[in-house]
Parts: structure tokens; sequence; C-alpha cells
């Protein structure tokens, strides 16, 4: 299902004419670019059971020789998981009209490409935000308008931890964005549950976001709402050395000029050998988690939408 630039995969656009719950996923954890290789593919295998565990149906989004995809053929998993070119939503144009072999889409293309297929809700690892220094650099991650801008929900374990978190949090009370935490008051960051910063909304069940988003489209606040689910307790790491990794990774990427989307790379890298390589499985289990959540939202909402009847839409 689909057009010259956009495509649905069969299972996925069966899916969502049966009304059946389906949960967006972003291909840049699962490529390089996230997790090296085979904790990638691990990751993925992962993820997918999880949402499918949870009763809702998994959609890979990407873009394949040119056309953005929800939902990725068997046969393709492997292109997009080796693909070395990362998509935002600010570049899906330019990829489909210049025929991109693979492009591995960040939190951005994701979520635009899940609101045009019309899945409701989104699974990632963390999201992107204000970089520290933006009043000098004006880094500030589409990643939070695009959440603003679709109605689609977003589960990840916060925001990268060497971002700003304070002012992304203001950036997202400017954008009118509701920031949940899943079973907490705290805003969590990527491999550590408390990042310091308190929330003002906490949901404990699906069922709650659900109603949520609901309550939102009834009184006509547009966009999307960012569920924040920290990584297990068993699987996060050491606030105290996490903090003196990235900050001394920050400093190794200034040294080397490095700026914009190119620090998450070197930071990845400085944190996974500062932690002897804990940072990896860390990642796999937050993933997972975020993967089990957005299935859970997903079937609420496919619930509440079916106990609505027919007329609702």
């Amino acid at each position: 299902m689909g057009s010259g630039s956009f495509r649905v995969s069969e299972e996925v656009a069966a899916a969502l004419a049966d009304g059946r719950p389906v949960v967006a996923m972003e291909s840049t954890i699962y490529s390089g670019f996230g997790l090296p290789e085979p904790a990638n593919y691990d990751c993925l295998a992962r993820c997918e059971h999880a949402i499918r565990q949870g009763g809702a149906i998994p959609a890979l989004t990407a873009v394949i020789d040119g056309v953005a995809r929800a939902g990725v053929e068997a046969a393709e998993v492997e292109r997009v998981l080796t693909g070395s070119t990362k998509v935002a939503a600010r570049d899906l144009g330019y990829a489909s009209a210049t025929g991109l072999a693979v492009g591995v889409t960040t939190v951005s293309a994701s979520v635009t490409i899940a609101a045009r297929a019309g899945i409701e809700v989104f699974a990632t690892g963390g999201i992107g935000g204000v970089h520290r220094g933006v009043e000098i650099s004006g880094d500030v991650s589409h990643d939070l308008l695009a959440i603003a801008r679709h109605p689609v929900v977003t589960v990840s374990a916060g925001a990268k931890a060497f971002l700003d978190l304070g002012r992304t949090l203001e950036q997202f009370e400017t954008l009118g964005v509701p920031v949940v935490g899943w079973g907490t008051d705290r805003f969590p960051a990527f491999y550590v549950r408390d990042s310091g910063f308190g929330l003002t909304m906490s949901v404990r069940h699906g069922d709650e976001v659900a109603a949520l988003v609901r309550a939102q489209q009834e009184l006509g606040h547009p966009g999307g709402v960012l569920v924040a689910n920290p990584i297990p307790e068993s699987d996060a790491l050491d606030p105290g050395a996490m903090g003196e990794a990235i900050e001394s990774a920050l400093a190794q990427a200034a040294a080397q000029g490095v700026s914009g989307p190119g620090v998450t790379p070197v930071v990845l890298a400085a944190i996974a050998e500062a932690t002897k390589g804990r940072s990896v499985p860390a990642n796999l289990a937050l993933a997972e988690n975020n993967a089990r959540v957005a299935a859970e939202i997903a079937v609420a909402l496919g619930s509440l939408r079916a106990a609505a009847g027919p007329d609702a839409e």
C-alpha cells in the first residue's frame, strides 16, 4: 500500500486495515549508528518479539530505493541494518527524489512516517533534544518538533544523557508536548533512570496513556505525546561513572571540532569504552523495554477505538 515515495508493508497494511495495533520502530538504533554487530541484529529481534508478544505488529521504518517505508519486508532487513546513510525528517523528500538506496531513519523521520501511515505509537531508544551550548550553536534536534507536530505517542528512555536536559524539557513545554513518566515522576536519561529533573505527569498503564491521547484529540490539542520510560533498574548504569564518561567524551568531541549529529557516535563510543562494554547490553535492555511499553499502549488505544465504535472516527 502506498505511492511512489511511500509504502506500507503487506503485514502492516493488513493490520491497520483490520484496526489491529501497530508500533513503528526507527531503524537508526538497529544500524551501525546505534549498535555494533551483532548486537544490532539481536536488538531488533528482541524488540520485534516484545511488540508481537504484547499483541501488536512491529513496523520498522526506513528508506529503501527512494521509498519511505512503514514496515520492511524480511528480505530487505539486511539492507537496512547495514545502511550507512542517516535520514531525518527534513531529508525524506530529498531521499525520495534522488532514489537513495538505503536510509536509516532517525526519530524525526520515523515519527513522520508513522503519522503518514496512520500508526499511533512509536518506540525508540532515546530522543534527541537541546544540545549543550545551544546559546552559541543553536543546536536543537528536530525530534522535538516532529513529536510536537504529529499525533504519535513516542516511547523512549528519556533523552540522550549528554544533552541539556533541562532546556530539552523547557522546549517540550514551549511546543505543548505532554512529557509523561511511565511509573515515575522523574525524567530518565537513557542509561540512567533519573536525570535530576522532575515531571508533572505520570502513568502506570497503557490505558491511561490511551485516555490521555483521546482526551487531547477531543479537546483539539494537536501533536504527540512523549512517554518517558526509565531503563529497567537492573540494567541501569552508575550515574557518577556515566557523568564522567560524558564530560570526557564531550571534551574529546570539542577538541576534534565535532558538533551537531556527529557528537552522538563519539559520545556513545566513549561511553562504551568507559563502561567496559556494559552500555551495549543496557542499550538493548532499554530498547526492548520501550518496545514492550509501546505495544501495551498501542493495544490500549486499539481497545479504546473499538469500544467507541466506527462513528468515533
